[in-house]
């Protein structure tokens, strides 16, 4: 037995596992004192995400059809990262790879728990500005569309529920926060 804050695990084997995620099946007492399940996914990986700014207030979008949810979306440049690699260093390839943009300065604006009632999945989101344009490098397993449009554009977008990715919702939202709040030069 080993106890969890106010939840006691009975016991706890590997259900499933892939190179991004291991699934545990948990036997638990909750704090209520009821024997159950507990299903935890494990990610093997940081989720990093980019809001890159230029100097006029654009930014770069990234369109890609997403399996799970059966649906195209459109997102910040974003994807995994080891977890022994700094995040800024994922964020960098991430961006380089999908819009093909470097740049010389990173602002970490959030830090977020995605999905912890199930997963102890964490990312982390980075304002890139002082932007350099090169040829995107995208992943051999990625079909990728990339959009410029102004911020106050996405923004608008995620307002009217267009733009549904947990990670750029949180991160526009801040990022637009920062703005206003005079917290990020632009």
């Amino acid at each position: 037995m080993k106890k969890r804050g106010p939840w006691t695990t009975l016991s706890e084997r590997l259900a499933y596992e892939t190179p991004w995620i291991a699934v545990s099946h948990h036997e638990v007492i909750d704090p209520g004192g009821k024997q159950g399940v507990y299903g935890v996914i494990h990610f093997k990986n940081l989720a990093v995400g980019v809001i890159p700014l230029d100097d006029d207030m654009n930014t770069w979008i990234v369109g890609q059809y997403r399996y799970p949810l059966e649906a195209y979306s459109w997102e910040m440049p974003e994807g995994g990262g080891k977890r022994d690699i700094p995040a800024i260093e994922s964020a960098k390839r991430e961006l380089r790879e999908e819009v093909g943009i470097t740049a010389e300065r990173w602002t970490e604006v959030l830090q977020m728990d995605l999905s912890n009632s199930a997963s102890d999945e964490q990312a982390i989101i980075f304002v890139a500005q002082g932007l350099t344009f090169h040829e995107p490098e995208p992943d051999h397993d990625e079909e990728l569309e990339q959009r410029k449009l102004p911020f106050e554009e996405l923004y608008q977008m995620v307002l009217r529920g267009e733009v549904r990715d947990s990670l750029t919702v949180a991160a526009v939202l801040k990022v637009k926060l920062m703005l206003l709040e005079g917290k990020l030069p632009g």
